[in-house]
């Protein structure tokens, strides 16, 4: 449509021009919340307070979203919105706070400092003004020179080889020392290292990989083995340089990584080596495809993307694993009778699939919708950059 004379056009600039007036108070907007943001750095990095709070953001998006309904505006949009406003906020105050030690003075030897978690561990304690020492594989003749005045000695080597380096390391700790580990299978290293050592004993379980740039907002599972007060700095850090530290015991962190990791894992890898086997043309699907099943397929192949060694640990580590996958299987065995079974023609198969599905829908609850909103928001980020 063309504008008819200039009367519509003075119109339309003053439009824009309200709308300038207006992007114009949201930058200085912007720049009042950020300096009420490094007032709360400075606030947290005093007091070492973790950067990210996850009960206080949810609350925030969920009081934002509610206020973009009351005055007419998307939710959803709203909520992007803010969750940009938020993520920079974070990074602002990890790259500020993620600098301070809570206990610079101590000394910290890593057993496996050259792997890949070690790296990166020592990167981060380094980087707080830590001193930290390497134990590898050709300093073991070094171990009680290594392991003097040391104030927490962290074992990160394969699940394999983990009980042995806590039994071999053990001996040369003092006391006053915290022996830890970041194995993710914590009924073998937490009672071999309460077992040997008669110091305060941390499990740790780093809920990423080594190629992390930064642990804001990532997941450490903390297992207390043998806890005393002041041995709190470990966890403290960890809040420090933005991660979220999870408490549980070596049981329960068992069951829980055997569904989240080698269940998981074991279904991508079983997804994969069909879509092998029938030499499926991935690059044709994908110009078929769904941003979902984009998805699903991105999850796959970053899968094969990476160390297998590392992935069979995971997956073969406790034969209470094996006996997971095992239930898995003969759980698709069941549902392969519900599509195929010779007693039912094909209506009953369907009727029992839909009676299967709406059980299970109804376990899921409420976590399906926040499920939709969660997937709904990744698609969009793909169908953008797709």
């Amino acid at each position: 449509m063309i504008l008819q004379n200039n009367r519509e056009m003075e119109q339309l600039n003053c439009l824009r021009d309200q709308i300038d007036e207006l992007d114009h108070q949201l930058v200085e907007l912007l720049a009042r919340r950020q300096e009420v943001v490094d007032e709360v750095v400075a606030f947290k990095k005093e007091r070492q307070l973790s950067v990210y709070h996850p009960a206080r953001e949810a609350d925030m998006i969920d009081a934002r979203r509610q206020h973009g309904r009351e005055v007419g505006l998307d939710a959803d949009y709203l909520e992007e919105i803010f969750r940009n406003i938020m993520r920079y906020s974070r990074s602002t105050q990890t790259a500020e706070i993620s600098r301070i030690g809570v206990k610079p003075d101590a000394e910290i030897l890593i057993v496996g400092g050259s792997g890949g978690m070690g790296r990166l561990f020592h990167r981060w304690f380094t980087g707080s003004g830590y001193k930290v020492r390497i134990l590898e594989i050709g300093d073991w003749g070094r171990v009680a020179e290594l392991c003097k005045d040391i104030d927490l000695a962290l074992v990160s080597v394969p699940i394999a080889e983990t009980v042995a380096a806590i039994t071999r390391l053990a001996p040369h700790l003092s006391e006053n020392c915290i022996l830890a580990d970041l194995t993710s299978v914590k009924g073998l290293s937490v009672p071999a290292m309460c077992d040997n050592f008669a110091g305060s004993v941390l499990g740790l379980h780093p809920m990423f990989g080594p190629d992390t740039k930064s642990m804001e907002r990532q997941i450490v599972v903390v297992t207390p083995g043998r806890e005393r007060f002041e041995d709190r700095w470990v966890a403290e850090q960890l809040a420090v340089w933005g991660g979220v530290v999870v408490r549980a015991a070596a049981r329960e962190h068992d069951e829980i990584m055997a569904v989240v990791q080698a269940l998981r894992h074991f279904a991508t890898f079983t997804f994969g080596r069909f879509l092998y086997q029938h030499q499926v043309d991935l690059q044709r699907t994908l110009e078929f495809s769904s941003p979902i099943y984009r998805l699903e397929l991105d999850m796959v192949g970053r899968l094969f993307a990476q160390d297998p060694e590392l992935y069979s640990e995971i997956i073969f580590a406790t034969p209470e694993r094996l006996k997971l996958l095992q239930d898995y299987l003969e759980s698709f065995a069941e549902n392969l009778e519900i599509v195929t079974g010779q007693d039912v023609d094909v209506s009953a198969g369907r009727e029992k699939f839909i009676t299967e599905f709406k059980e299970i829908a109804e376990w899921f609850g409420p976590f399906s919708d926040q499920a939709i909103r969660e997937s709904g928001y990744l698609i969009d980020k793909l169908t953008e950059r797709f």
